[in-house]
């Protein structure tokens, strides 16, 4: 697989949900160069069941995740998540389907920030270069206050 993807140059590697552990190999030859996207709020709840680990610990706001792949599991540097409420009646389903949503908006933005170069990593931090907007302040806040 390495020799394939040097072959045609590839940039960046991203995995959209890979749920599987890369070797130290392909880590080291794509360094801050592959993304993944998990259905949590990172660090909360890595592994395969988020939504269902977030419903279970009693969490009244989920989310997801996309981030930069090191070794071990969903661990790596944030680069942009989104906060999904938990609502009265979810399920696994209902929440993940809410989740996913969301995941389809913020990998494509998050693959964007690369392409565009505007992503730097300071210690475990992710910087986006040139970001001039104003982010979305307001807390959320869930359930909401009378």
């Amino acid at each position: 697989m390495l020799a394939a993807l040097r072959d045609r140059s590839v940039e960046l590697v991203a995995l959209a949900g890979f749920m599987r552990l890369l070797s130290p190999v392909m880590i080291d030859a794509f360094p801050t160069r592959i993304m993944n996207i998990h259905n949590s709020l990172l660090p909360s709840f890595p592994g395969i069941h988020g939504p269902k680990d977030a419903i279970e610990y009693g969490v009244k706001i989920a989310g997801c995740t996309v981030f930069f792949v090191t070794p071990g599991v969903d661990v790596g540097p944030v680069i942009v998540q989104a906060a999904v409420p938990v609502l009265a009646g979810d399920d696994e389903q209902r929440l993940a389907a809410r989740i996913l949503q969301q995941e389809h908006r913020i990998f494509p933005h998050a693959i964007s920030l690369f392409q565009q170069g505007r992503l730097e990593i300071e210690g475990r931090r992710v910087i986006i270069k040139g970001d001039s907007s104003t982010p979305n302040s307001s807390p959320l806040v869930n359930p909401p206050e009378d």
